[in-house]
């Protein structure tokens, strides 16, 4: 769960603490995208920078309100925006990692494509329940569009931390079955989302306990947020070593289950049943079973003759 910057009430050393930590956030953010731009990896990442561009946009609306607070802005107004865009920022970034979790499946199983069309159409499926999970388990009796908001991308969120943790534990399980290692990208972007997902798990346990969590979870949270950041800033400087070939025996389980995904994933073939007329093909075609006709005509009677 993410953490709100500068709330009312708390002592003055927290808030600075979280406002110093917000904008260590932004650096981190920037200086990651311009670690995936240098090295050419927005492409092959391109739902993580889109997440780390919305964390970057999300700052720089809440950070200038707060400080407009009862001063150019009223308290209601600066409350609406602080509030729409928290909300709404929070529930892109877990769309968006549902996203991450997929490009992450998707390339540490290249070499599989079976396995990794079949894993991809049930983690799609997954992220479909997710949604409706949410929207079903927020709406009740006497629900406002405000509780109604909080709610869903709650549990979206935690959702998503759910199956990212999955995610992250698959990894390490595949991880050397794929041809991969612990200093490749793959694993170190997973091991920064299952440290956020373990931080969000964390952050709704304390909440349905403590009326107020916005005191020591917050500033444990920020610092996982920058450690996070600068785990994938290492990954993403440091030379990736080459994939390893995978050679699998015929006995492997992965060999022969992508094997049967590759087989079900495959177009049946057709059959002509019944009468076949002329006008179904076309001139050339016609004209190739003419000439082949002939010519098996022709090499019949050759051989006929031969035999007599």
């Amino acid at each position: 769960m993410r953490y709100h910057r500068g709330v009312e009430g708390m002592p003055l050393s927290i808030r600075d603490i979280l406002s110093f930590m917000g904008y260590a956030e932004v650096v981190c953010c920037v200086l990651a995208l311009a670690l995936m731009f240098w090295r050419r990896l927005i492409t092959q990442y391109r739902p993580l920078a889109l997440f780390l561009v919305t964390r970057v946009i999300s700052f720089a609306i809440c950070e200038p309100v707060q400080h407009m607070a009862r001063k150019q802005l009223s308290a209601h107004t600066a409350y609406n925006i602080y509030f729409y865009t928290y909300w709404a920022s929070y529930a892109i970034e877990a769309v968006l990692g549902f996203f991450i979790i997929l490009s992450i499946y998707r390339l540490a199983m290249a070499p599989l494509q079976g396995l990794q069309r079949l894993g991809m159409l049930m983690f799609r499926w997954a992220g479909a329940i997710a949604v409706a999970i949410a929207v079903t388990v927020a709406l009740g009796p006497h629900v406002t569009s405000v509780k109604f908001i909080r709610s869903a991308v709650t549990q979206l969120q935690q959702t998503q931390s759910i199956l990212t943790l999955c995610m992250l534990l698959f990894v390490c399980l595949a991880i050397r079955p794929m041809g991969l290692s612990y200093r490749s990208k793959i694993f170190g972007v997973s091991l920064g989302l299952g440290m956020m997902a373990t931080m969000d798990l964390v952050g709704a346990a304390w909440l349905s306990h403590y009326n107020n969590m916005y005191s020591s979870y917050s500033v444990v949270n920020g610092a996982v947020i920058c450690l996070t950041l600068c785990v994938w800033m290492g990954y993403f400087a440091i030379p990736e070593p080459k994939r390893r070939m995978i050679i699998l025996p015929t006995t492997s389980p992965f060999l022969r289950w992508n094997q049967i995904s590759l087989a079900l994933g495959d177009e049946p073939g057709f059959v002509a049943v019944g009468e076949v007329s002329p006008e179904m093909f076309a001139p050339a075609e016609v004209e190739v079973m003419r000439r082949a006709t002939r010519n098996m005509a022709r090499h019949s009677s050759e051989r006929l003759v031969n035999q007599a």
